[in-house]
């Protein structure tokens, strides 16, 4: 991959985040430092650093794709309530692939695995109230 200035600047945005931003976030925050940059740009250079292993595109969110600077095999929680994605730092479970591998006809390249609830903030604030899944 070549060099690009404003893939460059997508990934070093992404990298102040460790809340799981979308496209739409991080090109609003580069559109400051840079209004000529375009939310095209932004979505391609996301989409070639997923692809090539710099950042990880999670798709398993509402309907956007939100990307993850840490590349590291580790797992996520998803608040039901306000959607937010949070890191689980436990060990992953690496031979989980082996287990699954035994029930697929098929090659097992890997897992994601997502824990669902309610976060804090919304505990606190009483939107868990709010119905499994309804925000996302």
């Amino acid at each position: 991959m070549n060099y690009s200035r404003q893939r460059e600047e997508v990934q070093e945005q992404l990298s102040f985040h460790h809340d799981h931003p979308t496209a739409d976030v991080i090109y609003s925050e580069l559109r400051e430092k840079d209004p000529t940059i375009s939310l095209a740009t932004v979505y391609r250079n996301l989409k070639l650093l997923a692809q090539n292993g710099t950042i990880r595109r999670l798709t398993f969110v509402s309907g956007a794709d939100h990307f993850d600077s840490n590349i590291d095999p580790h797992y996520h929680f998803v608040c039901d309530c306000c959607g937010k994605v949070i890191d689980v730092p436990m060990q992953v479970a690496e031979t989980l692939d082996d287990t699954a591998s035994k029930y697929i006809s098929g090659n097992i390249t890997g897992h994601d695995l997502v824990f669902r609830g309610v976060c804090d903030e919304c505990m606190t604030s009483g939107r868990s109230s709010v119905g499994s899944g309804d925000m996302l």
